[in-house]
């Protein structure tokens, strides 16, 4: 079992239209508004040269991702070679 890092909560105050920009923005990118937040503030960390060497990465959010073929199990009944083709019904 993994344990998450803890994560710090900080209250925001943002001009409302500040904040309506971000949902919408964070909605085109298919991220929360608090993930938005965060990825805004990793890049211009980043960009400035302060992002810390030791911060975690971005927590992955969402579904899992699917799995490989190779890891995807084998179909439980194959098509026979010698079996009659379908057709479809005769148009009426």
């Amino acid at each position: 079992m993994t344990v998450a890092s803890p994560r710090k909560s900080i209250l925001l105050r943002l001009d409302p239209a500040i904040h309506d920009a971000l949902v919408r923005w964070a909605s085109d990118e298919l991220r929360s508004t608090n993930a938005q937040i965060e990825f805004l503030l990793r890049k211009a960390l980043a960009e400035a040269g302060r992002l810390p060497r030791d911060a975690g990465g971005m927590p992955r959010r969402g579904r899992p991702r699917k799995r490989r073929e190779a890891d995807a199990p084998e179909p439980e009944t194959a098509p026979a070679d010698d079996a009659p083709p379908e057709t479809a019904p005769p148009d009426t």
